[in-house]
């Protein structure tokens, strides 16, 4: 059962279930969790949050024992940490296709070396390159309604699967840095990496991580049989307009099925990667479980990566501020998912902007795996002074919170000058300096 209470109320061994406000005014990456740290309640009790849900059929209730008879429960972490907490237990239950792994990476560690972002980068364009080719010819074909062979895309996948094994972040962080985003196959491309990291993430089987990428590479593969070029559309669509590009995704699935090569868990993306956890979603309107597993990840890495790249009518949005816009779609994607996403990603993922307790904005350009709220970051703008200034390498996690992320920002309402190229060379610069 929800019950609402004033955050000042708030006590140890209470489930939060939601908490009121914008995701990025309050400390926590999470929405769910069981309280049962001192330190967490202190920081809810000083944050912005003024009301929270608790759940009291899996925690305490107001001044009295609740579903933890009083007694204290593991505190939900980033499985980076460790190992599975109670909460994870009770989920995996629930949802035993989601299973959070006790280590970050789920396959053999020893398989491929660990690269930082500055490192695994170079690797990324490569793959970036190699990859635009292939799906450019691909997208082609089935443009022209010849099928498609599994054998013409693995080789993407393998490399896809290869970097993020390397590094989760890179290829994904060099996918929000990159001016050129536009087209549908770096779409499918950039959903593809977001995937595979996600089902890594989660501790799918390796095959299925990668069946998982596949799903995100071919999903819009539909989009190439509509009568219409959505690409040369400057505006929100008509209403006419949208009910045709909505057939993409049963157009879609019938082109791969037709093939007879690609599996069916990965067809069945097409159809799938705009419903809804709620059930306001297209072509079938379904809800929840209904929905394939690959269908709610595909719906929240497609969303995720539409918002976060340009658009021939409207510009993309910071990495940080998508996943709040994202948080507060309530009901539409399936939480456990989000939740996991998130930690895939990062709190504050690479490409995100940041302003600083020094006055500053930085971009985000590496993560800490011990603490994704504390990245690594280049200052790069002085809020004051109102100019931009040489690059400073900040590793936040080594301040000890004298320098800290105060929030998410925006840069545009800096009116910086040229700053997609400006974020682009901070972060290449960043990534050559730590080679």
């Amino acid at each position: 059962m929800l019950k609402r209470i004033d955050a000042a109320d708030v006590q140890l061994g209470m489930f939060i279930h939601k908490l009121e406000g914008n995701w990025l005014k309050h400390p926590f990456w999470r929405t769910k969790f069981l309280l049962t740290d001192a330190e967490t309640l202190a920081d809810l009790r000083n944050s912005e949050v003024e009301g929270v849900l608790i759940d009291v059929s899996q925690g305490d209730d107001v001044g009295g024992k609740g579903a933890s008879g009083g007694r204290q429960r593991p505190l939900v972490v980033p499985s980076s940490t460790g190992g599975a907490s109670a909460l994870d237990r009770a989920r995996a239950e629930r949802h035993p296709e989601v299973v959070r792994p006790t280590n970050v990476v789920p396959f053999d560690p020893r398989s491929t070396a660990q690269l930082s972002v500055a490192r695994e980068i170079g690797h990324a364009k490569a793959v970036v390159a190699r990859a635009s080719r292939v799906l450019a010819g691909v997208f082609e074909q089935a443009r022209l309604g010849k099928a498609i062979s599994r054998g013409q895309v693995e080789p993407v996948i393998e490399d896809l699967f290869a970097s993020i094994q390397r590094n989760p972040h890179a290829f994904n962080g060099l996918m929000r840095i990159r001016r050129e985003n536009t087209s549908l196959y770096a779409h499918g491309l950039a959903v593809s990496a977001l995937m595979i990291a996600l089902g890594r993430q989660m501790g799918l089987p390796e095959q299925r991580v990668k069946d998982a990428g596949l799903a995100g590479l071919l999903m819009d593969v539909g989009m190439g049989h509509l009568p219409i070029d959505v690409s040369n559309i400057l505006e929100d669509l008509s209403d006419k307009e949208r009910e045709i590009v909505q057939t993409h995704t049963t157009l879609g699935h019938e082109f791969l099925t037709m093939g007879g090569e690609i599996p069916e868990e990965v067809t069945q993306v097409c159809l799938e990667h705009h419903e809804r956890y709620d059930g306001t979603g297209y072509p079938r309107g379904i809800a929840g479980e209904e929905i394939g597993l690959f269908g709610r990840m595909a719906a929240i890495c497609d969303v995720y990566d539409s918002m976060t790249s340009d658009r021939p009518h409207r510009p993309r949005i910071d990495p940080n501020a998508a996943l709040g816009l994202m948080r507060g779609m309530e009901g539409e994607f399936d939480d456990d998912i989000l939740d996991q996403f998130i930690e895939s990603v990062g709190v504050y993922p690479i490409g995100s902007v940041v302003r600083l307790t020094t006055g500053r904005l930085a971009l985000v350009v590496d993560q800490n795996v011990d603490d994704y709220t504390r990245p690594r970051v280049w200052s790069f703008y002085d809020i004051t002074a109102r100019r931009v200034i040489k690059p400073e390498d900040l590793n936040l996690r080594m301040y000890g919170g004298r320098v800290d992320i105060v929030c998410s920002d925006d840069a545009a309402g800096y009116a910086i000058e040229n700053f997609p190229a400006i974020r682009e060379m901070v972060f290449n610069s960043a990534c050559k300096a730590l080679q």
